[in-house]
C-alpha cells in the first residue's frame, strides 16, 4: 500500500477515522503500537503520529482541495496584508488559558508549539520537502524527516522558513522555526521518554499603516511599495529577499525544551506466533515527570525613530537627538510537573484518571530583574470507550499560590460517535477560565505605555455544541461565551477593562454540496453577535466558499481540484493594529468592508506522493479607476492596511520513502 493510499483526511473536530494505540495491542477497538514486520524492499510505509497528551494515532493528510491545510494562514485568519505579518481570527476567539501569559500573540499562527508537536511511528524513514513561491519574492521552505532509529525509538525534525519582502513599504517578514521530537520506549514497555525541542525566531517589519489612505487613488502610486507609511523609512526599506533584517519592527524569539518521563506498573503478557514471541504489557499505574525550560524574548525596535509619531500615537516624549526607540521584555521559565495516572481498564489506555502538581519558576530579565513562582495542581479524566461510541474528557487546573494565585481553568467534553447509515458525532462542551490579565497589562512590562492602573482577573465561560454527519458532509457548531472583566487595548496603547457581564454568540455551518459527479461546492458560513454594550466588534456574517471540479480526468494516478475560492464578510468596525506593542486594538470609528469578495482561482493536483498548488490570488483587485487597468482595488481587513493586488502562488509538496 502506498503513502497516498495510507494517508487520509482528518475530519474537523477530531471525529474522523482514528487508530487507537495500546502498548502491546490487545483489547477491543485497540491496535498494536509495535511496528509491523514487513519486507524492507517493499516500496511502502506505515506511518502515524500522535500528540504529547493524546494516545490517539493520526494518519497523514493527503487531501488537496483546501490549500489552507498546508498554509500557515487559515481560512478564518486575517492579516496586515503580507504573509508573516500580525494576524488574528475574524471569528471571536478570547484567550482561554489560565496562569502566566506574556501577552504577545499577533504572530502565534507562525509558531510551532509543544501542544502541536508530533511524535511519529514509522516502518521506514520518511521525508517531506515543501516549497512555495509567490509574488514579490515571497518564499516558504519546509522540511520534515522522521525515522525509527530502533523499533521502539523514533526521531523527527522539522524546519520552516517564511520570507516575504511584502508589497508595501517596510512590511518584510522573516520567520525561522525548528522542531525536534524523540520518543523512546524500553523493550519491556515500562519506561517511555518524550523529548521536544522548539525554536521560533519571528521577525516582522512594522510600517504603522498607510499615512494617507487617499494615496490609494493616486495614479502615480500604482506601485503600492512607494506609498508613504507611518514607520520604517530608511536604507533597510527594500524588497531584497536575501536581507534577513526587517528594519523597524517586532522580533520575537522563543526557545523551549521539554522532557517527559513515564514509568508504568502493570501486568506483563506475550503474544506467541509461529516464529516469535511478542512481549505485551498492560499498565495499571503510571508515574510521570515533566521538565520544561523556555526562553522568551520580545522586542520592538525603530533605529530611525520619528519622535512626532511616538508622541502622537503613544504619548511617549523623547528628544529629537535620540534616534532609536526600543521596548524589550525577556523571560526564563522552569516547570517541574509530577503526575500519577491510574488505568481502570488495563487494555484501554484511553481511559485514565490523572492527578498532578507543578512548580513554575519565572525569571524576568528585562526591563527589570525579578523572580516569580507559581504552584498549581491539575486533574484529568478521559475515557474513549472500547466500543468507540463515547468519548469523555474532563480536566481542571488551579493555581494555589504565587504570581497567578487564584487562576483556574475547568473543561469538560462529551462526545457520542455514531455509525451505520448516519456516521458522525455529536459533541457538547463546557469551559470556564479565571485568569490574570496578560503581563502586557502589568506596569513591570516595558510595553506598558499607559498610566498606572490595576486590573481584576478575567472570567470567561464557554458553552459549545457541534454536530458532524459524514454522509451528509455537514458540520454544525455553536459557541456561547459569557465574559466579565474583559481586558482590551484602545487608541494604540491605552489599556482598559470592561467590568460588566456580556455575551457573544457564534454559530457555524460547513457543508459540501454535490453539484454534479465531479463538481463540488464547499461552503462555510459563520454568524456572530455580541449581546451587551461591550468593546467587541465582529462581522455579523463571514463566509468562505469553494466551487471546484474534483476528479482525475480519467488518469489513474491523478487527483486534482480546479476552481474558485471566495471570502466575504459583512461591514464592521474592525480592530486596528498597534505596531509597538504588537496588539490589535478596539476602535469604533472606521468601518471595514469588502464590497467585492476576496477571490482566488486555483489548480491543485496530486500524482502519487507529489502535490502541487497553483493559485491566482486577489483577482478581485482588478480595476481601471487608478491610472488605467491594474490590480489596485485593494481590500482592507485592518484599518490603514491593505491586501496586495493579484499575485501568483506556486507550491510543491514532495514526500519520500527512503
Amino acid at each position: 500500500m502506498s503513502v497516498d493510499a495510507m494517508a487520509q483526511r482528518e475530519i474537523l473536530g477530531g471525529a474522523g477515522r482514528r487508530i487507537q494505540s495500546i502498548r502491546g495491542g490487545g483489547g477491543a477497538g485497540g491496535g498494536s503500537d509495535s511496528l509491523k514486520r514487513r519486507d524492507k524492499n517493499e516500496d511502502s510505509i506505515t506511518i502515524r503520529y500522535r500528540y504529547l497528551d493524546s494516545a490517539r494515532a493520526h494518519l497523514l493528510d493527503s487531501s488537496i482541495s483546501d490549500f489552507t491545510r498546508r498554509f500557515p494562514i487559515k481560512g478564518t485568519d486575517i492579516t496586515l496584508g503580507n504573509t508573516g505579518t500580525a494576524a488574528r481570527s475574524i471569528l471571536f476567539s478570547p484567550t482561554l488559558r489560565s496562569g502566566w501569559d506574556p501577552g504577545f500573540h499577533a504572530l502565534d499562527i507562525y509558531k510551532w508549539t509543544v501542544e502541536r508537536a508530533r511524535f511519529f511511528q514509522t516502518t521506514r524513514p520518511y521525508s517531506e520537502l515543501n516549497y512555495q513561491l509567490a509574488a514579490k519574492s515571497e518564499q516558504i521552505i519546509e522540511l520534515l524527516h522522521t525515522q525509527n532509529i530502533k523499533p521502539n525509538w523514533n526521531f523527527s525534525m522539522q524546519y520552516r522558513l517564511i520570507s516575504a519582502p511584502g508589497h508595501m513599504s517596510n512590511q518584510k517578514t522573516n520567520h525561522n522555526n525548528y522542531l525536534v521530537t524523540s520518543r523512546y520506549e524500553t523493550v519491556n514497555k515500562r519506561y517511555t521518554n518524550y523529548l521536544v525541542v522548539i525554536g521560533n525566531k519571528l521577525q516582522s517589519g512594522e510600517n504603522g499603516g498607510i499615512a494617507n489612505i487617499a494615496d490609494l487613488k493616486d495614479p502615480d502610486l500604482k506601485d503600492r511599495f512607494v506609498i508613504p507609511t507611518r514607520l520604517g523609512a530608511g536604507p533597510d526599506n527594500s524588497r531584497n529577499f536575501f536581507g534577513t533584517d526587517v528594519g523597524t519592527g517586532n522580533r520575537y524569539n522563543e526557545f523551549t525544551i521539554l522532557m517527559r518521563q513515564q514509568y508504568d506498573l502493570g501486568k506483563k503478557d506475550s503474544l506467541v506466533t509461529d516464529s516469535t514471541v511478542i512481549p505485551l504489557f498492560y499498565p495499571r499505574l503510571r508515574f510521570e515527570h515533566t521538565f520544561q525550560y523556555a526562553q522568551y524574548k520580545y522586542q520592538f525596535k525603530d533605529l530611525l525613530a520619528d519622535s512626532a509619531y511616538y508622541k502622537d500615537f503613544y504619548a511617549v516624549d523623547f528628544p529629537d537627538s535620540i534616534s532609536t526607540f526600543e521596548r524589550k521584555d525577556q523571560w526564563k521559565e522552569y516547570i517541574n510537573d509530577f503526575s500519577i495516572y491510574q488505568f481502570p481498564d488495563a487494555k484501554n489506555l484511553q481511559q485514565f484518571i490523572k492527578l498532578g502538581a507543578a512548580l513554575q519558576n519565572l525569571k524576568q530579565e528585562l526591563p527589570i530583574q525579578k523572580a516569580y513562582y507559581n504552584v498549581f495542581g491539575h486533574a484529568e479524566y478521559r475515557n474513549k470507550t472500547r466500543n468507540q461510541k463515547w468519548d469523555i474528557e474532563a480536566n481542571g487546573k488551579l493555581y494555589f499560590t504565587g504570581m497567578n494565585a487564584g487562576d483556574y481553568s475547568a473543561y469538560a467534553s462529551l462526545q457520542r460517535n455514531t455509525s451505520g447509515k448516519i456516521p458522525g458525532y455529536v459533541q457538547l462542551g463546557f469551559e470556564n477560565v479565571n485568569r490574570t490579565p496578560s503581563f502586557l497589562f502589568d506596569g513591570r512590562s516595558s510595553f506598558y505605555l499607559d498610566k498606572p492602573a490595576s486590573f481584576k482577573k478575567e472570567n470567561t465561560t464557554h458553552l459549545s455544541a457541534s454536530l458532524y454527519q459524514s454522509s451528509l458532509k455537514l458540520q454544525l457548531s455553536g459557541h456561547y461565551y459569557l465574559l466579565t472583566n474583559y481586558t482590551y487595548v484602545q487608541n494604540y496603547h491605552e489599556l482598559a477593562q470592561f467590568g460588566s457581564l456580556f455575551n457573544v454568540l457564534k454559530l457555524g455551518a460547513e457543508k459540501t454540496f454535490k453539484l454534479s459527479k465531479r463538481w463540488n461546492w464547499h461552503s462555510e458560513v459563520y454568524f456572530q453577535q455580541t449581546l451587551g454594550n461591550a468593546p467587541v466588534n465582529l462581522p455579523l456574517i463571514y463566509t468562505r466558499n469553494r466551487i471546484a471540479y474534483e476528479g482525475n480526468l480519467g488518469f489513474k494516478n491523478l487527483n486534482m481540484a480546479l476552481g474558485l475560492e471566495m471570502r466575504y464578510h459583512t461591514p464592521y468596525k474592525a480592530d486596528g493594529y498597534s505596531p509597538v506593542i504588537g496588539q490589535f486594538f478596539y476602535q469604533d470609528s472606521i468601518t471595514v468592508k469588502n464590497s467585492v469578495p476576496d477571490i482566488a482561482a486555483y489548480l491543485h493536483f496530486r500524482i502519487r506522493s507529489f502535490k502541487a498548488y497553483i493559485r491566482a490570488e486577489n483577482l478581485n483587485t482588478a480595476s481601471g479607476a487608478v491610472g488605467g487597468f491594474g490590480f489596485t482595488n485593494n481590500n482592507q481587513q485592518v484599518p490603514d492596511y491593505i491586501y496586495p493586488g493579484m499575485g501568483i502562488r506556486i507550491g510543491i509538496y514532495w514526500s519520500f520513502v527512503n
